[in-house]
């Protein structure tokens, strides 16, 4: 005598689009929540961080975290607000980050906040923060510590282990086992060969695949970046101008950083200054010092490495180094120019012919780093616009993420054929390419969930 049991899968963030990551399965047993993460770009996906979330968040028992990118974490102060009790679990990086990026968005929550107020450039009177820091600290409280490659039970039928993944440092896949039944969550899927980290793991079996794909579309170029790097380093010398790389302050900043750290020890590139101004991207380095067996950098090279740079850590800071006159290389946050100290140096220096910004990795639709790249004549910064004057480059294949060869690999190494395929962590234009890919090369038909859409998947046991 068999009988079903009822999950309900939620799809509450990253569906039709690449932000927001939130996946809500209701079983029996136990509610998890897999991600809460914000979403970010265009204004009407911006619009729903301010959205209380369709279902009961007091009912949500435990939030699994894949990483701690902000469009994986940053929503959960908001959780907490709306009724969220129980834990958030993952790897000790993913936590250690989570809490320097949730410190980290809090404190520019409210100073934009505060700004907008007293520049009066608000919609909203008085404009308030999406949460402040003690909301973020209350956060923090509730997180759980998990290593990888061990299984932990849940409940009598769920269980869970986190699989090691590439991308940034802690990341991990999520195998999810409910009444039997392996659902797997790809999270963001690294690259196979990193400069900082191991090539990510691959899941055997997946009943049920959640997959990203963000670059379902597109392979990542086969592009010279140290030459590129060092060609773009001479000409800004030359000129007598700044190269400024906006960038994510995790995996990112580390990655740049030990580039420009090899291409000087090999003479390619003389003794420019180069400013490392990311208060959070300073905090994820003492992470890398924290979990040495998660990356491949040795902590001698590390250590010298860091003491190369400029750390740049004040504000004040901040103003000297665009007053510094020299030729020079600023690295600072954000990596898709949608806040962060970057802002501050594109305001004073975009509209200079001697300045060129280098974007690297992907820029979702409606971020200023999704305008520059586009050809964008002026950019609006602090509620006033710029001309843009500068040069702009794009270096794609420093992407953290797998591009379609890549995630056609990852998920090669699955001896079953899946019941579903669900695609998410994409636009539109690489959704629907994937889809046919995977049909294509592994002859599994895959679907892309909307927003808010539910799937009721019945298992019998």
């Amino acid at each position: 005598m068999t009988s079903a049991n009822t999950v309900k899968v939620h799809f509450l963030g990253a569906s039709g689009t690449v932000t927001g990551s939130k996946f809500y399965l209701e079983t029996p047993e136990i509610n998890v929540m897999v991600d809460c993460g914000m979403f970010q770009g265009l204004k009407e996906l911006r619009l729903h961080n301010w959205t209380p979330l369709p279902i009961d968040a007091s009912k949500i028992d435990v939030v699994l975290l894949t990483h701690g990118h902000l469009d994986h974490t940053g929503y959960l102060p908001r959780l907490l607000k709306e009724g969220f009790k129980g834990v958030i679990i993952g790897t000790p990086p993913t936590l250690a980050i989570t809490c320097i990026i949730l410190l980290d968005s809090a404190k520019i929550h409210e100073e934009e906040a505060n700004q907008a107020n007293k520049d009066g450039y608000s919609e909203h009177t008085p404009a308030l923060p999406f949460y402040t820091i003690k909301e973020a600290e209350k956060t923090i409280a509730l997180l759980k510590p998990q290593e990888i490659d061990q299984w932990t039970n849940l409940s009598k039928h769920v269980r869970f282990q986190f699989k090691y993944n590439g991308h940034i440092l802690g990341a991990s896949y999520i195998d999810l086992e409910i009444y039997g039944k392996r659902f797997v969550f790809s999270g963001d899927i690294g690259r196979e060969k990193d400069e900082l980290l191991a090539r990510p793991e691959r899941p055997q079996w997946a009943d049920y695949l959640f997959v990203e794909s963000t670059y379902g579309n597109k392979l990542h170029p086969e592009e010279e970046v140290q030459e590129i790097m060092s060609s773009l380093i001479k000409k800004t010398i030359h000129e007598h101008g700044n190269l400024i790389i906006p960038s994510f302050a995790v995996e990112r900043l580390q990655s740049l950083m030990y580039m420009l750290w090899k291409l000087y020890k090999k003479n390619k590139i003389p003794n420019i200054p180069i400013f490392i101004d990311s208060p959070m991207g300073n905090n994820v380095l003492s992470v890398f010092e924290q979990f040495p067996k998660w990356h491949k950098l040795p902590m001698d090279e590390f250590r010298a490495m860091c003491n190369h740079f400029n750390i740049i850590s004040s504000y004040a800071d901040t103003w000297k180094t665009i007053d510094d006159p020299r030729s020079k290389i600023v690295i600072a946050g954000s990596g898709m120019v949608s806040g962060g100290r970057v802002l501050t140096y594109l305001k004073q220096l975009i509209d200079e012919p001697s300045t060129s910004v280098l974007l690297v990795g992907f820029l979702a639709e409606g971020t200023r780093g999704r305008q520059l790249l586009e050809g964008a004549h002026e950019i609006r910064l602090f509620g006033k616009y710029y001309p843009v004057k500068a040069s702009i480059y794009h270096l794609e294949s420093l992407s953290a993420h797998a591009d379609q060869r890549e995630l056609l690999e990852w998920m090669g190494a699955i001896k079953n054929i899946p019941e579903k395929v669900f695609l998410i962590h994409g636009e539109p234009t690489a959704l629907d390419a994937f889809r046919v890919k995977i049909m294509d090369v592994h002859g599994w038909k895959a679907e892309i969930p909307k927003l808010n859409d539910e799937y009721v998947i019945s298992i019998h046991t």
